[in-house]
């Protein structure tokens, strides 16, 4: 397939620029990857889609401030935007510069510190700080707002560009799905006694790098880490036994999911139904003629035209059925992007591997 095949057209204006004024005051587009049939629904009516049959499963990543500006011993400015510590101190980052980084050059950072480069790897770079990685960066870091969203980030960001449950810190890029999910939403979802678990996938950067290539089988994703802890995975198949739906909050809990299924499901003697913990990294492309092994539902947000994340609603949904979906979007005038709207994707029986 080519990445053209993945293309929308979206009128600037529909790109959120700011999130709703209450986190699951958002609206929310159900697609039935069935039939293909679309409701037009709010945020507020997802928990009567459920029953205590089903088990939602979150991202509790947390996003780092991890994005700062630093000083060649030239003058120059230098942004640097993290991809992940490597140790605790050095980190593989993105740089902008207008000439660039050259070997051993020192980028003069704030609070006194520094960081120095050692090697380029790929579209990236390997810096060694001064200080600790980690607390440099929540000390002076600035919350690393998306590219399409054309303002600086606010006070108010540090709070809404993060989910109400993160607790593991490592991601430079919210999970946007959780985004809409708040105190109102979990206390309905407990009145239905829908159950919950956790996995842990530290978005990097590379999420917003775009398919470069005609044709998408020679794309490359980057590399992520993740954990899907025990209970989690007891979960799961708790939840299959019992004729339950699993249900990911989010794109980045799909690719956690069917790595996981992957490994497990790929070992002697293992079934087409079994989950096993995995922790560890992950490259995982879902695209369409991927079979999904662990996912019955999806919650996600509105994704950028012949985006690898685009490609995998695609996978669960049909490609003609989604792309019929964004244009329904389009004309009711949906809010798009990270802090946009809302869908909730059923898949259509070509995406399921099992009965």
């Amino acid at each position: 397939m080519l990445r053209t095949d993945f293309h929308f057209d979206l009128p600037p204006e529909l790109i959120a620029q700011r999130p709703a004024a209450t986190r699951s005051a958002s609206r929310m587009l159900l697609l039935d990857g069935a039939s293909g049939s679309l409701r037009d629904l709010q945020f507020s009516d997802f928990p009567g889609l459920l029953s205590a049959a089903d088990l939602l499963v979150f991202n509790d990543t947390r996003v780092i401030p991890a994005r700062v500006f630093g000083v060649k011993e030239t003058g120059g400015r230098v942004e640097i935007l993290l991809e992940r510590a490597l140790t605790a101190d050095t980190a593989l980052v993105q740089v902008r510069a207008s000439k660039g980084l050259k070997p051993q050059a020192v980028v003069k950072l704030p609070g006194g510190h520094s960081a120095r480069l050692l090697a380029r790897q790929g579209d990236m770079f390997r810096l060694q700080f001064s200080c600790a990685v980690a607390a440099f960066f929540e000390a002076h870091g600035e919350i690393p707002l998306p590219p399409y969203i054309g303002r600086a980030p606010d006070g108010a960001d540090r709070e809404r560009y993060q989910t109400v449950y993160a607790r593991n810190v490592g991601a430079v890029a919210a999970p946007t799905a959780g985004l809409h999910f708040d105190a109102d939403i979990f206390a309905a979802l407990a009145a239905r006694q829908v159950r919950h678990a956790f996995v842990t996938l530290h978005v990097g950067a590379g999420t917003f790098q775009p398919v470069r290539v005609d044709d998408i089988e020679g794309h490359e994703m980057h590399e992520e880490y993740l954990a899907v802890p025990e209970a989690t995975s007891d979960a799961i198949n708790a939840t299959r036994a019992a004729g339950g739906r699993v249900i990911a909050v989010g794109t980045t809990v799909v690719r956690s999911l069917e790595t996981a299924a992957a490994i497990a499901q790929g070992k002697p003697g293992a079934d087409d139904r079994e989950m096993a913990p995995y922790s560890g990294s992950t490259r995982i492309f879902v695209k369409p003629g991927h079979r999904f092994r662990a996912v019955d539902a999806m919650v996600t947000n509105f994704h950028l035209p012949e985006s690898t994340l685009l490609m995998l609603c695609s996978a669960f949904v049909g490609r003609e059925a989604l792309l019929e979906a964004y244009a329904h979007a389009v004309r009711a005038r949906y809010r798009f992007f990270s802090y946009g709207d809302a869908m909730f994707l059923t898949p259509s029986a070509a995406a399921l591997a099992r009965p």
